[in-house]
């Protein structure tokens, strides 16, 4: 019997096979499409706090929803791992340039020294990251379950959102009791609520 790892492994491949398929140019005309809808999203337009990610691997670029989301006077947060494992601090960042560093996973992160924490119960609504979702929420990470452990500890109120290309989502993600789930995801096609 195929286990749970060894199933996410295999949707993992699904995706990446399916991304890699398509060109450059396609995928960056669904990732703009993703944004349209994010953007005329009425959660994240009456939303102040805004926690979003850095990509890293195979979860949609969010650099332009960064970009966008600071025109549009919204305060974005980025999650700052610690050297502790499996800890956190949230990070107002208001310039992509100046307040981002490379941290010890090659990844960019906030500065420390220039970025200000933000309490987790001020969050609005978090984008929250991921390489396949399930139409009831189920999330594939490449975090070790760090984001997991991030939703869990924002309030009921804060809207927990995925933006993916439509490739990303599967017909079912195995989940245990430590997976959390995502409200709502946003592709290039359409508007997933969890069911």
């Amino acid at each position: 019997m195929e286990d749970v790892g060894d199933k996410k492994v295999g949707m993992v491949k699904l995706v990446r096979d399916a991304l890699e398929g398509l060109a450059t140019e396609e995928l960056d005309i669904k990732r703009s499409q993703v944004e349209e809808r994010l953007f005329e999203f009425a959660n994240y337009m009456e939303s102040k706090i805004v926690l979003l990610y850095m990509k890293k691997g195979m979860e949609l670029n969010t650099k332009h929803i960064i970009e966008r989301s600071f025109e549009k006077n919204k305060i974005v947060v980025l999650a700052l791992p610690s050297a502790e494992k499996h800890k956190f601090t949230l990070m107002k960042i208001s310039n992509l340039d100046e307040d981002l560093i490379e941290g010890p996973d090659g990844n960019m992160e906030p500065d420390s020294s220039r970025c200000k924490a933000v309490p987790i119960d001020r969050i609005d609504i978090a984008i929250i990251p991921g390489v396949a979702f399930d139409e009831k929420g189920g999330r594939i990470g490449t975090d070790d379950g760090y984001y997991d452990r991030l939703v869990s500890r924002l309030p009921i109120t804060t809207r927990k959102i995925a933006v993916a290309y439509e490739e990303q989502v599967v017909q079912q993600i195995p989940m245990d009791s430590r997976n959390k789930h995502v409200d709502i995801i946003i592709t290039d096609q359409r508007i997933i609520y969890k069911i």
